[in-house]
């Protein structure tokens, strides 16, 4: 989908550049939410697919609950740090920032890439940022939540373990979740993007409607 963002250009060079030449001595981070995570304890298994026949699902399930995962990827290493919440909300984004910061070395520079939601643009998040000069956080652009990559991550986790899981409660699925990341941290590589094809570059709307006309 196209940005309308008429900085678009100037956030999206911002966000891979932190990608391809990170600050040196510094931290940066891929963090957003994946929210209303649906625990649903099937009655049937889901039947992978084989020669022959397509996947098959059950019609029959009950849904115990919800929870939102809130993931920070490390841009150098590929590890994720994450926390799943009941709600998700301002105040549960700034507490999932500061176990982020928890984890690393006191006063070390720290960039944050994100998407624009509202949720990440409260006065509640503006007092962190007072709290921590030393973090820096990068919005992507509008309609641009491709530019993070923790999205490539949470569609990961989603194929693997959420869309045909089994969870016999909210408890069962943080649990669930939880070890899928210490399995992943295991073999955890960083994401490596290359961009050749400079003929393709991708404008916003605005631009592409001041094209056309």
């Amino acid at each position: 989908m196209a940005s309308n963002d008429p900085e678009f250009e100037e956030k999206a060079l911002d966000i891979i550049g932190l990608y391809h030449k990170p600050p040196l001595h510094a931290e940066v981070f891929c963090v957003d939410e994946k929210s209303a995570i649906q625990a649903l304890d099937r009655l049937d298994p889901v039947l992978p697919l084989s020669p022959g026949r397509a996947e098959r699902h059950g019609f029959e399930y009950y849904r115990h609950g919800t929870l939102s995962l809130y993931a920070a990827l490390h841009t150098a290493s590929g590890k994720v740090i994450g926390r799943t919440t009941a709600r998700h909300t301002s105040a549960e984004f700034v507490a999932f920032l500061e176990q982020l910061l928890a984890s690393l070395a006191q006063e070390q520079a720290v960039h944050i890439i994100c998407g624009n939601l509202s949720a990440h643009k409260t006065q509640a998040v503006s007092d962190f940022l007072a709290r921590h000069p030393n973090v820096r956080i990068h919005y992507t652009p509008t309609y641009s939540s491709w530019l993070n990559q923790i999205e490539i991550w949470f569609s990961k986790i989603q194929r693997d373990i959420i869309a045909r899981g089994i969870f016999t409660s909210v408890n069962d699925l943080h649990r669930k979740i939880m070890r899928y990341i210490r399995s992943y941290n295991q073999t955890a590589t960083p994401i490596k993007w290359s961009y050749k094809d400079v003929s393709n570059r991708i404008k916003p709307t605005s631009k592409i409607n001041d094209t056309l006309h």
